[in-house]
């Protein structure tokens, strides 16, 4: 079983909600980490958080998504939970400028501006990534993706890229089924 495990950052978990309502999710299996009640950046409370066996069965598969300070503990509780033998189908970065992101598993960056979306790939770009353009407000990324008007950028053999013309919501609702079917 596919589990999407949502790490938000350091702001009122009213925009958590809306960041799920504007994904238009419906699908049961969302884990959304606390992270009113424990520090966003810490990749053990995230790990400690999805240790328990009754919230996260042991056969799971994870796909991360994280805003801002909770793609570094999203980073590292990813990275944890497979070396315990966990699998990680994904990870999408959204806003995690300043943080290097690797595994081997599929990495994604989410950007509320190009700058963030340039400059964060120079500490691990992963594959397909999006940038707002017209630039919008970190928050704002995170409380309307499906108003984040921007690029789906994909990486090709080489260093040869297109760009297809999107919203936040279907390059973040694309991913899922990619990686899972999660939506259907």
């Amino acid at each position: 079983m596919t589990q999407i495990v949502i790490c938000p950052g350091i702001h009122e978990p009213k925009l958590t909600e809306d960041f799920i309502l504007g994904s238009g999710w419906g699908c049961p299996n969302l884990l959304i980490f606390p992270a009113q009640d424990y520090p966003a950046y810490s990749g053990v409370h995230i790990l400690q958080f999805l240790g328990d066996r009754d919230r996260v069965p042991a056969a799971s598969e994870l796909i991360f998504i994280s805003f801002s300070a909770g793609v570094v503990g999203a980073i590292a509780a990813a990275l944890a939970w497979q070396l315990q033998g966990g699998k990680v189908k994904a990870f999408i970065a959204v806003d995690g400028w300043g943080v290097p992101l690797t595994g081997n598993f599929p990495i994604h960056r989410i950007s509320h501006d190009y700058f963030t979306h340039w400059s964060s790939a120079l500490l691990g770009s992963g594959l397909d990534s999006f940038y707002a353009d017209p630039p919008i407000e970190h928050l704002e990324l995170w409380r309307n993706p499906q108003t984040a008007r921007g690029w789906w950028v994909q990486h090709s053999e080489g260093t040869s890229e297109t760009r297809s013309p999107t919203t936040a919501a279907v390059f973040l609702n694309h991913l899922l089924q990619r990686y899972s079917g999660a939506l259907e």
